[in-house]
């Protein structure tokens, strides 16, 4: 009867795939948008328009896209806020300025259907916010007088963080 072995390395070797296999996988630490900072961003956005005399609506998401904080000048259309809200989804889902998106969507024929996507509004407006390089959630303004300005007043509030 002829005994078959197996080599000490082999051994060795599956019982660290093994053990790496049996390992209980780590959360993700990310960091995410807390409402004390979209609040700050919010007051820092409309300061900015309002240092030019004019009003916005300003929404806040976090990193998951999900709504953290809104305000509203008075005297807005209601349809700013729905607009807000949208294109600070639509900057945190693609981690690009809304009206850099806009651009891209018009100028290039594979990019276009990103308008027939429902949940994104291909308008200026919309900021991702960075911290230590990482989008942690977004900015949307509508209102203030056309797409660069929204944009305007966004990128001066994110402007005052310190990253």
């Amino acid at each position: 009867m002829k005994r078959h072995t197996i080599g000490k390395g082999l051994i060795a070797g599956l019982v660290l795939v093994s053990s790496a296999a049996l390992a209980e996988p780590e959360p993700l630490h990310q960091q995410n948008m807390s409402l004390e900072l979209a609040n700050y961003l919010i007051g820092a956005t409309l300061d900015a328009c309002h240092a030019d005399n004019r009003t916005a609506v300003v929404a806040v998401v976090d990193r998951g896209g999900n709504l953290v904080a809104l305000q509203r000048d008075d005297n807005i259309g209601p349809h700013n806020t729905l607009a807000a809200q949208r294109k600070a989804f639509t900057s945190l889902s693609t981690k690009t300025a809304s009206r850099e998106l806009s651009n891209i969507a018009r100028g290039n024929p594979e990019s276009e259907n990103l308008a027939t996507v429902s949940e994104l509004l291909l308008l200026g407006g919309g900021v991702p916010v960075r911290l230590s390089g990482e989008v942690i959630g977004a900015i949307g303004v509508a209102g203030a007088g056309g797409s660069a300005i929204d944009e305007g007043c966004a990128v001066a509030a994110i402007q005052t963080l310190k990253n």
